[in-house]
């Protein structure tokens, strides 16, 4: 599952719900909205931000690395970190950051749609009631080569 990474630009936090927790996976996604890498499964209430920090991402210099605000500060070194701007307390943003915030909300919506491709598979977001040790992690990865698969035979749009 785990693939080059030199074109990699988007890590996207994926959630599938099995028996009662919201087991959690992050995905490295690049610009033709290929699954590149894919952690773990964590269980339970693990912040994303935990998740990130505890998976060594084999990103090359000068890449970079498109994430949301649950990844507050995680930083990877020489990765540029795209990343959308907050709104200060009791002031708005200006226009130029409205902006960019706002091409970065299109591009977040590409990694939205792998997420959905990827819970096609109906048995990611189902309850799985398999509990032989790393399982889970074998569905997810099929479900990821799943994703890559349809992706390959009709390819998608390149996200921008």
């Amino acid at each position: 599952m785990i693939r080059s990474l030199s074109s990699a630009v988007g890590v996207r936090l994926s959630l599938c719900r099995v028996i009662g927790t919201l087991p959690k996976n992050v995905l490295l996604v690049n610009a033709l909205l290929l699954i590149l890498f894919l952690s773990e499964t964590y269980g339970g209430r693990v912040h994303d931000l935990r998740i990130a920090e505890a998976t060594p991402y084999p990103l090359p210099a000068g890449s970079g690395l498109l994430q949301d605000l649950g990844f507050l500060s995680f930083t990877l070194p020489e990765v540029e970190i795209l990343m959308p701007t907050k709104k200060p307390r009791g002031a708005e943003l200006t226009l130029e950051q409205q902006r960019a915030n706002q091409a970065l909300h299109h591009r977040r919506l590409r990694i939205e749609h792998v997420n959905s491709s990827v819970k096609r598979c109906r048995i990611v977001k189902d309850r799985i009631r398999l509990w032989k040790e790393g399982v889970r992690d074998l569905v997810m990865e099929i479900c990821c080569a799943l994703h890559n698969f349809r992706v390959r035979l009709h390819p998608w749009l390149p996200m921008i």
